[in-house]
Parts: structure tokens; C-alpha cells; sequence
């Protein structure tokens, strides 16, 4: 877990919200709908039964007409955060797994502070969504929920996604390695499937590929048995130059699809290294997520 100086920093920025909020509980985002915060939005004809107290004297003096004035509202915004669980996530010398966990934690405080509604999903349990809101005094619920994860089988992204609660407007992140067979495959058309779904549920899509050393700095030579963690299928490969060139230049190209994707539809796209400074990674790589 995070030391306690990176949530102090956290507390510093916000979590870049696409659209306005259209629900009904109260929080710090600007609402669809009219209310009676601080911030004007608009002048309208007065109606029978509007509060007197709004009447715009100014306006009436000038206009010998009747106005109300409008403010924005303020309402809470949700954010879906969804972790990949499946058995790869479990890889790598610094795990997958720990930088996942980590993340998901990032992307919770920072709504949290927003008072925004946090609604956590485990990819493998998408029927068992934890919501979180009340602000970063909740936070605790997060970690203890974090904490109970585990990383094992497989699952299918798409249709995890497809049984995500649809709760208006927002934002979804997607923590995972993206090493799943159906997101690797037909030049990425099952990705852009999961991206147009989160685009007609009206979701900014922030996708953070979490990577291991072992799978973006290859050093392995000589022939070796490789076993699919979540299948079990193994495979006999000789390592060489040329191999591990072909390898890199395969993972690159799959990178700029999620980029490619990410971006089309409007998100963002990190690739989150588990060997790389986690302040570094949290406050320069991640600031593409902030409202700055």
C-alpha cells in the first residue's frame, strides 16, 4: 500500500470529470440541473410559486419584467474503477497485483476528495459492485476492500463490462494488463467493442495497463517453457535476438492500439510500469488524468 505522504500530495489535485453530473446527491461536481449554490448560471422569466428572494431588482428596473436568477448546482459524479483480478495480474518480480491495488486506491481517493460516489468492481465479480461515497473518510473502506482481493483464473472483459451498473454519466477505469486473448486479437476489435459500450453508456474510458519488467524488458535466452498462467497451455520457445525483437515490436503495436482506442473515444491511456517510482508514476505519468 501507499504511504500516507502520497495521499497528503493526492489531496492537492482532482480527478478530470468529461461531464456534468446528473444525479441527485449533493457533492462537489456541476450539476445538469439548476439549484442554489454559489456559482450563477442563468437568468429565466419568474413563475408563480418562485422564491421571491431570487427576484434579479436590477434586472426589473431596467426591464420592467420579472427574472429569476439561476445557480448551478452541485452534484456528486460517479466513478466506476474496475480491477482486473485474473491470474497474470499476479506476475512479475514487483507484482502486478501490488501496482493494481495501488492504483485503484489512487483513482478512489482522488473521487473520494471530489465527493464523488466510487463504485469499485473485481473484473471476476462484476454482480458484486462495492459503492463507496461520504468522502475520504470512507477512504478505509476502499483498502479494506482492496485488500481482500485476489488474483486468480481468467476472465472476459467485455462481457465483465457489459454487467457494470449504468449510473448515468462518468467516468470508468480499467486497471488490467490487457493480456487477455480476446483484447489481443483481430487488431484489437474486441477493444474497441469494449470501448464503444462504455461510449454508449456515456463513460470516459481511462484504461491503465499495468506491464512488469519481464514483459517490457525482456532478458530471458536460450530455450524455455512458457506456461498461460490462467490456462495452463504451455509453450516451447527459443529466445534469441530476433525473437525478442519480434516480441517487442508485437507489444508496442498493442500498446498504440489501447492508446489509439483510448483516445478516439475521448479517455486517456497510461502504461503504468510496476519497476518505475510509484511518486514518479502517481504525479508525472498519471497527470494526464488531473484537472490542472
Amino acid at each position: 500500500m501507499l504511504e500516507e505522504k502520497v495521499y497528503e500530495r493526492l489531496s492537492r489535485l482532482v480527478l478530470a470529470m468529461p461531464h456534468k453530473s446528473s444525479l441527485n446527491m449533493a457533492g462537489s461536481r456541476k450539476s445538469l440541473h439548476k439549484g442554489i449554490s454559489a456559482e450563477f448560471s442563468d437568468f429565466r422569466e419568474y413563475m408563480p410559486g418562485d422564491d421571491l428572494r431570487r427576484l434579479d431588482w436590477n434586472v426589473y428596473a431596467r426591464l420592467d419584467r420579472m427574472y429569476i436568477r439561476e445557480y448551478m448546482e452541485e452534484k456528486e459524479a460517479v466513478v466506476n474503477v474496475i480491477l482486473d483480478t485474473s491470474a497474470s495480474m499476479d506476475f512479475g518480480k514487483e507484482k502486478k497485483s501490488d501496482l493494481a491495488v495501488d492504483l485503484a486506491a489512487v483513482m478512489a481517493y482522488l473521487s473520494l476528495q471530489s465527493m464523488d460516489r466510487v463504485i469499485l468492481y473485481d473484473m471476476k465479480e462484476m454482480h458484486r459492485p462495492f459503492p463507496v461515497g461520504g468522502g475520504k473518510n470512507t477512504f478505509a473502506r476502499v483498502l479494506q476492500w482492496l485488500e481482500g482481493r485476489g488474483f486468480t483464473g481468467s476472465c472476459d472483459m467485455l462481457a465483465s463490462l457489459k454487467r457494470m451498473q449504468r449510473r448515468g454519466a462518468g467516468i470508468t477505469v480499467i486497471i488490467s494488463d490487457f493480456l487477455h486473448s480476446s483484447t489481443m486479437e483481430e487488431e484489437g476489435a474486441a477493444l474497441g467493442k469494449v470501448l464503444n459500450y462504455l461510449s454508449y453508456c456515456r463513460q470516459k474510458p481511462i484504461l491503465l495497463q499495468t506491464l512488469c519488467a519481464e514483459e517490457l524488458r525482456v532478458d530471458m535466452d536460450g530455450t524455455r517453457n512458457l506456461i498461460d498462467m490462467e490456462t495452463g497451455r504451455k509453450l516451447r520457445i527459443t529466445m534469441d535476438a530476433s525473437a525478442i525483437r519480434s516480441y517487442e515490436e508485437e507489444l508496442h503495436r498493442f500498446c498504440r492500439i489501447l492508446e489509439q482506442g483510448a483516445r478516439r473515444a475521448q479517455g486517456s491511456y497510461v502504461l503504468c510500469d510496476t519497476e518505475k517510482d510509484r511518486n514518479h508514476l502517481i504525479f508525472e505519468d498519471l497527470r494526464v488524468l488531473y484537472d490542472i
